[in-house]
């Protein structure tokens, strides 16, 4: 069995290994596409193979459209000449359910695979031929939140920007400017409508991209390389619109276990490429089952009935809504408590620490006791329901190969908006008081005894990576298991800083109360575990 249009002739033989296969005729969507493509997406990673192009496949093959997706790649070439194109655009789907069953599905929505490639003429052309197109309704996105920043960290314009800047929409380098310069060849081609739709994991992502393309249009006007009329065209929401998203699917990189799996059904070549580019791709991908896409309904070219296939239309103020109630209550803050206390304790999968009573009590008070009343609730989503999924099919999902190692990664980074928010929520609130708040400061003072990089047993470990390790890691430097004497006035300009907790903890009266926790988790080995046992109940 190959994964290309010609080892799928034989449906009967996949169909009798369990694969669900595409119900559509897929070379009469493929020509169709190609004369009238509706939505191309940039990214050809995994959300988008686990994700978009599934629901797609499901519409197509439900009637509800009549042609597929395009995808580019713009970061990692070989992706598409490696990966898409030998396999004829096929990708296997596995969903790996909660209760222990699996789901494959061959997915064969995408009918074309293009490089976004400025100096390929054939690949630059075709991309322009597609974006001169009437019927394009949809370009978007899954290119990461640093595929839209035009800067460095030190906040200066990188270089490939500076010149796309100056040189104009000819031949641009930088992934943004090639975006703009595609969009220039819409507007040179009657200033045709289209929606431009961020569906990274970023808040206001809609903005984001506006910003970077806006920055194009401005400075290529600006100097002469664009009409005038380029400008405001862009900002025109009736013309190009730039709606927000929330996306929320989880897809870890192609996992062993699963490639086994599926050559014991007698699929060949199924080996994952490892490009220069050091990007981890393979002919199938592994999914959780659970899967969240909200979009702010503003398409000025139309757009097609995706809410068909589960997505879900609203505006943008109910958008935030769903993002804050994802990033600041009933996902992110449970995930970042359970990564900070699995690497102290020792564990190497999230999901494992889910059959852990305290660690399982400790994200059940933050989620429900603690975050729950102060969720503005977006309507289209419950927040407890979506608690309860969390908490009882997602995160213990033994499919999942996720990590508390991986998850810690720039907690300091993270810790203002999945709990700061909350407690400034508690600290305006005409009936709530922070002083409510125990679980959340306690995931404070885990942070602080996970920055020993010493774990329960008296183990070292490694740390995440995190931009502030060098900054806050030597406050507790000098600290021991059971010598953290004068905590507090070490750890003060840690607990001061508003950058990293959203607050200043000393002004929401949470500064003793962490420091108390902290010098309990580092009373000796075994002293995380016993704060657990103390407190999560």
């Amino acid at each position: 069995m190959r994964l290309d249009k010609k080892g799928l002739e034989d449906k009967g033989q996949w169909e009798k290994a369990g694969y669900q296969l595409p119900q559509f005729d897929r070379e009469t969507v493929i020509a169709a596409t190609r004369e009238q493509p509706f939505w191309i997406h940039f990214g050809a990673g995994n959300i988008f193979r686990a994700f978009q192009a599934n629901i797609v496949q499901k519409l197509l093959n439900a009637g509800v459209l009549d042609r597929g997706l395009v995808v580019a790649e713009g970061f990692d070439y070989e992706i598409i000449e490696k990966m898409n194109r030998p396999h004829d655009d096929y990708s296997i789907l596995v969903t790996l359910k909660a209760d222990g069953s699996i789901e494959k599905t061959v997915v064969g929505s995408v009918a074309e695979s293009c490089i976004l490639d400025s100096g390929n003429d054939v690949e630059y052309e075709r991309l322009k031929e597609i974006f001169r197109k009437d019927s394009l309704q949809m370009v978007s996105f899954t290119i990461t939140e640093k595929g839209y920043s035009l800067v460095n960290g030190a906040g200066d314009i990188l270089p490939a920007a500076a010149a796309d800047f100056a040189e104009g929409p000819g031949r641009p380098v930088s992934y943004m400017g090639k975006i703009a310069s595609l969009l220039y060849t819409r507007y040179l081609d009657g200033e045709k409508p289209i929606a431009m739709v961020s569906m990274d994991n970023c808040s206001h992502n809609g903005d984001r991209l506006y910003e970077a393309i806006h920055q194009f249009a401005e400075k290529w006007t600006e100097n002469g390389k664009a009409e005038e009329g380029f400008l405001a065209y862009i900002g025109s929401r009736e013309k190009v619109s730039f709606p927000w998203t929330m996306i929320d699917k989880i897809t870890p990189r192609p996992d062993a276990s699963v490639e086994e799996y599926l050559k014991k059904d007698g699929i060949a070549q199924l080996e994952p490429v490892i490009t220069s580019r050091n990007t981890y791709v393979a002919p199938f991908v592994n999914a959780e089952e659970c899967e969240y896409l909200v979009i702010e309904d503003t398409f000025p070219n139309g757009r097609p009935a995706l809410e068909q296939g589960g997505v879900m239309f609203t505006d943008r103020e109910t958008v935030e809504k769903v993002e804050k109630m994802k990033v600041c209550t009933c996902l992110n803050p449970l995930h970042t408590a359970l990564a900070v206390y699995g690497c102290l304790l020792g564990y190497v999968k999230i999901s494992d620490e889910m059959k852990d009573e305290q660690l399982k009590r400790l994200i059940e008070i933050i989620g429900y006791d603690e975050g729950l009343p102060v969720v503005v609730n977006p309507g289209i989503l419950d927040p407890k329901a979506f608690i309860d999924t969390v908490l009882n099919v997602r995160i213990p999902n033994p499919f999942m190969p996720d990590t508390p190692q991986r998850i810690a990664t720039d907690t300091s980074q993270k810790l203002a908006i999945r709990f700061g928010e909350t407690i400034k929520a508690y600290r305006d609130s005409e009936h709530l008081s922070t002083a409510d708040l125990k679980m959340i400061p306690l995931v404070f003072a885990g942070w602080l005894r996970y920055l020993m990089a010493v774990d329960d047993s008296g183990n070292t470990f490694e740390l995440s990576p995190d931009p502030l390790l060098d900054a806050v890691c030597p406050y507790v430097a000098d600290f021991s298991l059971g010598n953290v004497r004068d905590a507090e006035s070490r750890l003060k300009p840690i607990l001061e800083n508003d950058k990293i907790f959203g607050v200043n903890l000393y002004d929401v009266g949470m500064a003793e109360l962490v420091c108390g926790y902290f010098e309990e988790l580092a009373a000796g080995p075994g002293a995380v575990r016993a704060v657990l046992k103390k407190y999560a109940v």
